[in-house]
């Protein structure tokens, strides 16, 4: 846990999911670049709308003013719950889910420019809608990820942009509504046919791999004639919900579960298993892995887990996934993850489950399976 000193005070924060001897800070130089001009220049107001808050950072330094925490990671919204709580503050934040859109205007918007310039687009969209004459726009980013076309959505969408001097290698993004309430529509979520697969696939606009199938989870796919036979199947970290679908296609017979901290993951999954399934019911959860949730223990668990935390590149979530995967499996059941080689997943499941099988691979991408 760290200190946090800004104009609004001082606080601890954590970053989430939590680990131990955490070696990167619950914020960077952009959320303290945007919270000090938001102090020199008298900006804050109710009610103010943070999008992208990654750790709660903005959102517990400005909790005197009346938020609405907007994002699409239940992680990010958990982090905000757990250091207002540290921090003893009363709660008087709303959260709210990406695919879930802000209702009434907003004063003050702070962004916190995303990774996905798809994912900024819509929020862009959204928020242009909600302007009024009064509404100021702010976001805040590191120099390393604000790049021409970023720029260009702002542009595009909100109007006249500009941006501060870097400072500590981050830097403000001023947008200036030319046309307050006009870019409202988004355009419609692309439909992608797979003829390979044979499915038709929507994608909300965060869903890793959105527009076409990766090639990890191809490879794991071109496997599922091997898979074991199995009543309870779960899809963890299932983004567009590709390799639960693919699974029931080749057993017609099993229980699905789909598990994603992103809400817009957990929302494509949905639809895209709806689509091709609409009789027969599945669970669609968004959770920080299995963390709190309580299965029918399942007997086989399918994972492409994720090998970056927001920018930085981490093997913490695919961790978390395998270990808590080994604790939720019935006895005998099977873990099988698609990896890039490198990250050498394999050492990690041995390690937990005394036991793996290298079921294929090629020169970037090895599925392997554990049993418990």
């Amino acid at each position: 846990m760290d200190q946090l000193e800004t104009p609004f005070g001082s606080y601890k924060l954590q970053r989430f999911p939590l680990q131990k001897d955490e070696p990167l800070r619950a914020w960077d130089a952009a959320d303290e670049l945007l919270l000090k001009h938001i102090a020199v220049h008298n900006l804050a107001k109710t009610p103010t709308l943070i999008v992208n808050d990654l750790f709660g950072a903005l959102t517990v330094n400005l909790h005197k003013f009346t938020s609405t925490h907007w994002s699409d990671s239940f992680v990010s919204h958990l982090a905000a719950e757990k250091n207002y709580s540290s921090n003893q503050l009363v709660k008087k934040f709303q959260i709210l889910a990406s695919t879930k859109a802000p209702k009434g205007s907003f004063n003050l918007v702070l962004l916190k420019t995303p990774k996905s310039n798809a994912l900024l687009e819509y929020q862009l969209n959204i928020i242009n809608r909600l302007a009024t004459k009064e509404t100021i726009l702010i976001a805040a980013g590191m120099n390393k990820y604000i790049h021409s076309s970023t720029l260009n959505v702002f542009e595009k969408i909100i109007g006249k942009t500009t941006t501060s001097l870097a400072e500590k290698k981050a830097r403000l993004i001023f947008s200036q509504f030319s046309k307050p309430g006009i870019n409202t529509e988004s355009d419609p979520l692309p439909s992608q046919f797979n003829p390979e697969l044979d499915l038709q696939l929507v994608n909300q606009a965060n869903v890793f791999s959105k527009d076409k199938l990766d090639q990890g989870a191809r490879l794991m796919i071109e496997q599922f004639d091997r898979l074991p036979v199995a009543k309870h199947v779960v899809d963890l970290g299932c983004g567009d919900g590709i390799l639960g679908i693919m699974a029931k296609r080749k057993q017609a017979n099993i229980k699905l579960s789909f598990i994603d901290e992103s809400y817009m993951a957990i929302a494509s999954a949905e639809s895209n298993y709806r689509q091709h399934y609409p009789d027969n019911d599945a669970e669609f959860i968004v959770a920080d892995c299995l963390t709190n949730i309580e299965l029918e223990k399942p007997d086989l668990i399918l994972c492409n887990p994720p090998f970056h935390l927001h920018h930085s590149i981490s093997d913490n979530i695919a961790w978390r996934m395998f270990s808590q995967s080994h604790s939720a499996l019935a006895k005998g059941g099977q873990l099988w993850v698609v990896g890039n080689r490198h990250l050498n997943y394999h050492l990690k499941m041995k390690r937990l489950f005394s036991n793996y099988e290298n079921i294929a691979g090629n020169k970037k991408f090895a599925i392997i399976c554990s049993q418990k």
